[in-house]
């Protein structure tokens, strides 16, 4: 398993590349004039808001790309099944009741310079925890868990 600190998520590679020929590409929609805002700076492109494409309309867009992640289909927000916004709930259904794509975020995960979620973790730490709460060692939405219970001996912790 290839390691993160935590302060190596996407903020400090963007960072860190502020200083380079690095270009960043942010799908902010059109009708996002707060994200716009915040993101319009030297090395990051907006091609969405280039093209005038909206919020809706990169949705169906998505949709018939076959981008957008099954599970949103009976959830309450849409999204793309490989988006670093999703929710735990929505990553453990997406590991349960679509393994292939499961397995292929694992493989963007190691092949990626950064964490998948701006606290360092990464698609490999959300596996080992889905894993043990499968063996019922840990359960799911347990208000108590904290990532460094996956440090170590882990029943040592819990038992």
């Amino acid at each position: 398993m290839h390691q993160r600190s935590e302060t190596e998520g996407f903020s400090a590679c963007a960072a860190r590349g502020a200083n380079t020929n690095t270009v960043h590409y942010f799908g902010i929609a059109a009708d996002e004039r707060e994200r716009i805002a915040r993101h319009t700076k030297p090395g990051v492109l907006l091609p969405l808001v280039e093209l005038g494409w909206e919020e809706d309309y990169c949705g169906l867009w998505c949709k018939y790309a076959g981008l957008l992640s099954p599970i949103y289909t009976t959830a309450t927000r849409g999204g793309c099944w490989f988006c670093h916004n999703q929710g735990i709930d929505q990553m453990r259904k997406l590991r349960q009741m679509y393994p292939d794509l499961w397995k292929l975020l694992m493989k963007w995960d190691s092949d990626s310079p950064v964490s998948f979620k701006p606290d360092g973790h990464t698609v490999h730490d959300y596996d080992r925890r889905f894993a043990l709460e499968d063996a019922g060692i840990l359960l799911p939405g347990d208000k108590t868990f904290k990532w460094s219970m996956l440090d170590g001996d882990i029943q040592m912790k819990w038992f």
